[in-house]
């Protein structure tokens, strides 16, 4: 399995994330109690169904190691399992943090994943 785990998060909002040291999440996040990643196999699919036409996002790579018992796999959507972080990101797990523009037919022009 990798060890690197994504979040789609507005600029804004991670910009002031890295300003305060942690991320503790998106308000869908903070209504859940978790922090959601998606695996690279699942970040597309999270990216059309989440954050359909929104420019001015971010994808920002996790290495999904660095962040120990607190990162449980659990069935989400479809029966999959997916990557939740019961605690804030530290950014000391970050891998990289690059834009997710938006394509002329409004999809997520995404870089080369980890296992692609």
């Amino acid at each position: 399995m990798s060890q690197i785990i994504y979040k789609i998060a507005p600029e804004a909002m991670w910009r002031e994330a890295e300003k305060n040291g942690a991320f503790t999440g998106a308000p869908i996040d903070i209504a859940d109690g978790f922090i959601h990643f998606s695996t690279g196999s699942q970040v597309r699919e999270t990216a059309a169904r989440h954050f359909a036409g929104q420019a001015d996002l971010l994808l920002i790579a996790i290495d999904q190691a660095k962040l120990g018992d607190a990162l449980k796999y659990e069935v989400s959507r479809g029966g999959a399992l997916f990557p939740h972080l019961y605690a804030p990101l530290g950014l000391d797990a970050v891998v990289s943090v690059l834009p997710l523009p938006l394509g002329a037919d409004g999809s997520h022009r995404f870089p080369k994943l980890e296992g692609e």
